[in-house]
C-alpha cells in the first residue's frame, strides 16, 4: 500500500475534507501538480479547476476557484477561496462563479484602462472558470467580453 499523509481542504465557508490521502492532484497557477507522501515542501497558488484526492481506493473531486496549497513532507493543506465537492458543482453554482468573474473583468476594464495587467488577470480568471465548468461536463456560458 502506498504511503499516506494528512490532507485538509478548507474554504471560508467550511472544512470540506480532513483525512489520510495517498495522492493529491492540484490545479496550480503554474501548472497542474501531484503531491504524494514525503513531497518536498512547496507552496503554490491555485487556479480555478478540479482538485483530485486519492484515498482508500477511491478518488474525491472538488471544484476550487483559487487559493493556495501548502505541501509538506507530512501532508497537504489546501485553503481555497471557494470550493465545493464535485457533486455540489452544479451548472448554477459554477455559472454563478463565472458571472462574478465576468463582473470583476468588466470592473477591471473600467478601472484599469491604461494598465493591461489587472485586466489580463481578470480575463484569465474568467477563462479558467469557464474551462473548469466545461472540464467537469457542465453547460456553462462565458459572457461576452
Amino acid at each position: 500500500m502506498a504511503d499516506s499523509f494528512q490532507f485538509d481542504l478548507v474554504s471560508p465557508e467550511r472544512r470540506l475534507a480532513s483525512f489520510q490521502a495517498t495522492e493529491v492532484q492540484i490545479p496550480g497557477t503554474d501548472g497542474d501538480m501531484t503531491a504524494m507522501a514525503a513531497h518536498a515542501p512547496t507552496i503554490t497558488t491555485l487556479r480555478p479547476g478540479v482538485l483530485r484526492v486519492m484515498h482508500d481506493g477511491q478518488t474525491d473531486e472538488y471544484a476550487v476557484s483559487g487559493g493556495f496549497a501548502e505541501i509538506g513532507e507530512n501532508g497537504v493543506s489546501v485553503l481555497a477561496e471557494r470550493a465545493v465537492p464535485r457533486g455540489e458543482a452544479t451548472t448554477e453554482v459554477i455559472q454563478g462563479w463565472i458571472n462574478e468573474a465576468h463582473e470583476a473583468h468588466v470592473k477591471a476594464r473600467e478601472t484599469f484602462k491604461n494598465e493591461p495587467g489587472p485586466v489580463d488577470d481578470a480575463a484569465k480568471l474568467l477563462s479558467d472558470m469557464v474551462a473548469m465548468g466545461t472540464h467537469i461536463g457542465l453547460d456553462t456560458r462565458q459572457p461576452s467580453l
